[in-house]
């Protein structure tokens, strides 16, 4: 009977923890490139896996388009002095006669209204000329349609009107500007971009901020660099309006070996891969593999087929997309590919680091072992 050697029992030992630990899970990051590809619906699973070129990019390039209306943009800047539902007036009437005027005490030529509140129809109340339709009219024009109601009862009277600025025509400003409030429509404040300006400005990275408006029952967006950057956006205020600035709140959220792991905000308008990656700290210089990008997205049918060169698929379809740096345009690839709301970047870990997490638990998995058997012989 054969006695094994103590480097014999040391090498079987050791294959024998080399089996043991390729069939245990070892920490990692997450699937590796092998594991993601065996999703493929080639290989029965569920997601279309495909390598990004510049077609793939032209279809995907997709992001949220803002803007005005036509609505919003043909609507003509509103008259500082015309008048609106809710304004206060004053009104001054000048008789010429002394004995017996129309609207004063005997003697008294001159009469001053000096609050004259337009209802919500849009109608004043002036006595011995009735109800006269305001709103809609500039102060002169109001002037004259009361002068001509009076003149059938009092000679030539002279009639003044003031209005007071922005009583009825006023604008609620909300969201990240210096100061929330309503403000008055009035001559220097006529647009949006003046309006924004007279509330504080805005207290967010112009690059997120977004313009929301709302007028009756309809809302509109833009982006505030497209407000500042292109004239046709900055759209005349109409009385009522709601202007709301918000923060951008897309995000994306990177896995895997890059330098941080997190759900990330959107910076700009647009995204791009080597910018998302850029952003949580670039590839994990000791983990990640370059040729294993994955950005993981729910697509719409018509991008989905546009990407695959189909046209019967329906609903939105699991897509994977691999982007490959090592490769001679890879890193043009990954700098046109945009980045969507709601996308998942992954990047794998390279196969010499699961080698070598493989090795450092085999040695310290026999370095114990060499270690309990010399205790047990008592050496």
């Amino acid at each position: 009977m054969k006695v094994m050697t103590s480097r014999g029992a040391k090498a079987l030992a050791l294959a024998a923890l080399v089996a043991t630990t390729a069939s245990c899970g070892l920490p990692r990051s997450g699937p590796n490139k092998r594991e993601i590809f065996a999703g493929s619906v080639l290989r029965e699973g569920d997601a279309f896996i495909v390598s990004v070129n510049p077609r793939v990019t032209r279809a995907t390039a997709v992001i949220p388009a803002f803007g005005f209306s036509s609505r919003f943009v043909s609507a003509g800047v509103v008259g500082s002095d015309t008048i609106n539902p809710g304004d206060t007036l004053g009104m001054t009437v000048f008789e010429n006669v002394r004995d017996d005027p129309l609207l004063g005490n005997t003697g008294q030529r001159v009469s001053a209204l000096t609050e004259v509140q337009v209802d919500g129809q849009g109608y004043i109340f002036v006595p011995y000329a009735g109800r006269i339709k305001a709103a809609g009219q500039t102060p002169e024009g109001l002037r004259q349609a009361i002068t001509r109601k009076l003149d059938t009862q009092t000679p030539d009277p002279q009639v003044s009107v003031q209005r007071v600025a922005g009583d009825g025509a006023t604008v609620s400003v909300q969201g990240s500007v210096g100061a929330n409030g309503i403000y008055a429509i009035e001559r220097p404040t006529r647009t949006l971009s003046a309006m924004i300006a007279r509330s504080g400005g805005v207290t967010i990275d112009p690059e997120t901020a977004i313009i929301r408006v709302t007028r009756g029952t309809v809302t509109e967006r833009v982006w505030l660099q497209d407000l500042y950057e292109n004239p046709k956006f900055d759209v005349a205020l109409r009385g009522g309006d709601k202007i709301v600035v918000e923060r951008d709140t897309r995000s994306f959220v990177a896995l895997g070996a890059t330098g941080t792991q997190n759900r990330v905000p959107f910076e700009t308008q647009t995204l791009s891969a080597i910018e998302a990656i850029a952003i949580v700290g670039g590839l994990n210089t000791q983990a990640a593999d370059p040729t294993g990008v994955f950005v993981f997205r729910n697509e719409p049918a018509e991008i989905a087929n546009a990407v695959l060169g189909r046209k019967d698929l329906q609903g939105d379809q699991r897509m994977i997309y691999v982007l490959d740096l090592t490769r001679p345009t890879g890193m043009f690839e990954a700098r046109d590919f945009i980045v969507r709301d709601g996308d998942t970047v992954y990047v794998t870990e390279a196969p010499y680091v699961q080698w070598q997490k493989t090795l450092s638990a085999i040695t310290g998995t026999a370095t114990t072992a060499d270690s309990l058997a010399t205790v047990g012989t008592g050496g």
